[in-house]
């Protein structure tokens, strides 16, 4: 784990997710709430689990294998997952409550409170 230059943000390499056998995953995007982050700083990867995670869908990339990254998530403690497909022009939300949805714009719900995104905007 690694603080930014403007140290408003944090480069993590990955988050282990369980250990014996050790589950390291790094997403396409993560987000932690500020007071989550630990002092000090953990050095290498998180031993934590994000607040939300980002997965950019590509091409090779078969549902089932993203379905074990969202399953993986969800259990180490990730409270939300967005599953975004490009080429669909869509995502799937997957909450820590078992509750999942497609969407055609992203909300933030209670982990990033007021955030919403319309895929049309970023795609």
């Amino acid at each position: 784990m690694r603080r930014t230059s403007d140290s408003s943000s944090w480069a993590i390499p990955g988050f282990q997710l369980a250990m014996d056998p050790d589950t390291v995953r790094g997403p396409d995007i993560a987000f932690i709430r500020r007071e989550r982050v630990p002092h000090p700083a953990p050095v290498g990867f998180a031993a934590f689990p994000p607040d939300l995670v980002i997965e950019i869908r590509s091409p090779n990339d078969r549902p089932g294998d993203m379905l074990g990254k969202v399953g993986d998530w969800l259990s180490a403690g990730t409270r939300l997952v967005w599953v975004i497909d490009p080429a669909r022009r869509l995502a799937h939300v997957y909450r820590s409550d078992g509750t999942q949805s497609t969407v055609d714009s992203l909300d933030g719900d209670d982990v990033l409170p007021g955030f919403s995104c319309a895929l049309d905007a970023i795609l």
